[in-house]
């Protein structure tokens, strides 16, 4: 029971733990282009079209440096694919968690860890359940205010 708890509470806690310690301690940049442009547009305002098409060429270089290796578009059932798996991990778990508990109130639980290491695996999924459904959960929690 007190593994569980742990695992349970370090999915829902340590994904938002992250966010506000990256949040709180990892100050953001002072030179943005936001400021720069701010900056710009008050003190040299004849450069501001030139820095604003330099920047926009910057950022489509970034894209193209990042998708050097991507060719072409991903397919519907890829890209469907990739959106469906934490939510289908997190409803398979569901599904698990709530078979071992219709099979501990029948009484099939007990002949499941009467195999050998069947205790150790029951336990292990168990666990990957919890950590699989709670880390899901605990990301779409976020501490906010902290600047």
């Amino acid at each position: 029971m007190g593994l569980d708890a742990i695992v349970a509470l370090g999915g829902l806690i340590i994904p938002g733990l992250f966010d506000f310690v990256k949040k709180k301690f990892i100050k953001g940049e002072n030179d943005t282009p936001e400021r720069t442009i701010g900056t710009l547009a008050t003190t040299k305002p004849d450069v501001l079209a030139d820095y604003t098409r330099a920047l926009g060429d910057y950022l489509k270089a970034q894209v193209d440096f990042f998708n050097r290796d991507v060719i072409g578009q991903a397919s519907g059932w890829v890209v469907d694919l990739r959106a469906a798996i934490r939510p289908f991990g997190v409803i398979l778990s569901f599904v698990i968690l709530g078979g071992m508990v219709i099979a501990m109130f029948t009484g099939n639980y007990d002949r499941l860890a009467a195999i050998p290491n069947g205790e150790t695996t029951l336990t292990g999924i168990r666990l990957t359940c919890e950590a699989v459904m709670t880390s899901w959960f605990g990301s779409r929690f976020a501490i906010t205010g902290a600047k």
